[in-house]
């Protein structure tokens, strides 16, 4: 875990202090804003240069307590998380019923094949209806054991729920954190376009399912190719996830899985008829640990021991997505993120609309980099990309599409989203082994969002 937070935190803090240096190099400018129904979006064709401001030493050096701060949502929902299931992990409920299941696919093989098709398009299901992201991570310390009890590594059970969620995500139909918002901002009527969507989400679900699945059959084939082998033997051993000898499910370990269940029922019913966010969710997840503690007859001593460990592990994690939220700051407080949108939009404008449609997806990812919310980003980009799409002959659904692709199939690899590396640190993965292994799927999806692009443009989709 030293290894992982050092490697990954150099390296944002040298994206840090790059960006800082390009502060320097280009004049400063800014788009204006203004309020409408509580979003605060760009005013179209008001951009203007501004007075520069250079980002120095001092500048950097308190930029990962501003990007702390602008964080602080997400960092203190790991550490309630963290600390929550590290008090269940305790029972000792949650590896039971994984030694369970390994057992039952070992004596049912022809069931196995099923497992990654079946979960990720769960997970897929749920990021393309209600925009399942954050709520990913509570997933990730499950999966994890469960794929290495299968045979499978880390990687593959980061990837079930991470990646199937990113690809219903990107293929969304009617997640409202993203089309949603988009095609309000972009005054196009709300989830329209659903076909292609559906096709979309269809393809997206489809291809991100044959790379995993193809990857966990090499790995289950021969454990050594997986670049965390060595680390995933410690976790067998350090997780007693040894099937040879099974304890025996009891009441209270069944009592403690109902109130799991029960909690991710909850979840969905919350997010989707309340609008619950991650102060609600942490609150409930918070409430099963201490019912877990509780049920699982722990110590009240043992309950708050094991919730500091859980939520001192997420030290690291916490400290690499406030230097990953430090870069925006930089980006923003230097006036250049403006100045950055304002040029690509202004090269979009001399191509043929196709390639122009093709440039908006790569703004978009460009802009993603520095800007991980869905809904900011839409509120920073559409009131620039639709009017613009109207001058070049294309549709704003087209933009919105875009837009779409921009903040869905590129998150899950950028070292500066709080998600991806809150994801990475719960699964303790470094970011350059995730990198080299997502690169030829983020390659193929790539090419697919620029190929997708192009039936809009010609069809004139609306």
């Amino acid at each position: 875990m030293k290894k992982l937070n050092f490697d990954t935190l150099l390296m944002i803090f040298a994206v840090i202090v790059m960006t800082a240096a390009v502060t320097w190099l280009i004049p400063g400018g800014e788009y204006q804003r203004q309020v409408k129904e509580g979003k605060t979006l760009v005013v179209p064709d008001s951009f203007s240069y501004t007075e520069s401001n250079p980002q120095g030493i001092a500048d950097i050096l308190s930029s990962p307590f501003k990007g702390f701060v602008k964080a602080s949502e997400i960092i203190a929902f790991l550490f309630l998380l963290g600390g929550s299931f590290s008090v269940i992990l305790r029972t000792g409920a949650i590896t039971v019923a994984i030694q369970h299941m390994a057992k039952t696919f070992a004596q049912k093989p022809h069931l196995q094949k099923y497992f990654i098709p079946g979960t990720m398009l769960i997970f897929s299901l749920a990021g393309t209806t209600f925009g399942m992201a954050e709520e990913v991570m509570l997933f990730i310390p499950l999966f994890i054991p469960l794929a290495i009890s299968l045979g499978y590594d880390s990687i593959t059970g980061t990837a079930i729920p991470f990646l199937g969620a990113a690809a219903g995500f990107a293929g969304s139909t009617f997640n409202p954190f993203t089309v949603g918002i988009a095609q309000s901002i972009a005054e196009v009527p709300l989830y329209s376009g659903l076909e292609y969507r559906i096709v979309i989400w269809c393809i997206s679900t489809a291809g991100m399912i044959f790379f995993v699945a193809r990857y966990a059959k090499r790995v289950k084939a021969d454990p050594s190719v997986s670049p965390v082998y060595a680390a995933d033997q410690e976790r067998r051993h350090t997780m007693h996830l040894d099937t040879s000898a099974v304890e025996p499910f009891t009441l209270r370990y069944t009592v403690i899985l109902l109130l799991f269940f029960f909690s991710l029922a909850a979840l969905v019913y919350g997010v989707l008829a309340f609008g619950w966010w991650l102060s609600e969710i942490a609150a409930l997840f918070l409430a099963l640990g201490i019912l877990s503690g509780v049920a699982g007859r722990l110590k009240p001593s043992d309950i708050t021991a094991s919730f500091r460990d859980g939520a001192k592990d997420m030290v690291g994690v916490a400290m690499i997505i406030a230097c990953a939220r430090a870069i925006l700051v930089i980006a923003t407080e230097g006036r250049v993120l403006d100045v950055l949108l304002h040029a690509c939009s202004g090269l979009i404008s001399s191509v043929h609309p196709v390639f122009a449609a093709q440039m908006m997806f790569v703004v978009q990812g460009i802009i993603n980099f520095f800007v991980h919310s869905g809904s900011g980003q839409a509120a920073l980009t559409m009131p620039i990309m639709a009017p613009l799409a109207d001058v070049l002959g294309l549709t704003r659904q087209t933009a919105v599409l875009a837009f779409q692709f921009g903040e869905g199939w590129i998150n899950p690899i950028l070292p500066t989203s709080g998600l991806t590396m809150g994801v990475l640190g719960l699964a303790r993965i470094q970011w350059n082994v995730w990198f080299r292994w997502m690169l030829p799927i983020q390659i193929f999806f790539f090419i697919v969002a620029l190929l997708l692009l192009i039936p809009p443009v010609l069809l004139h989709w609306q």
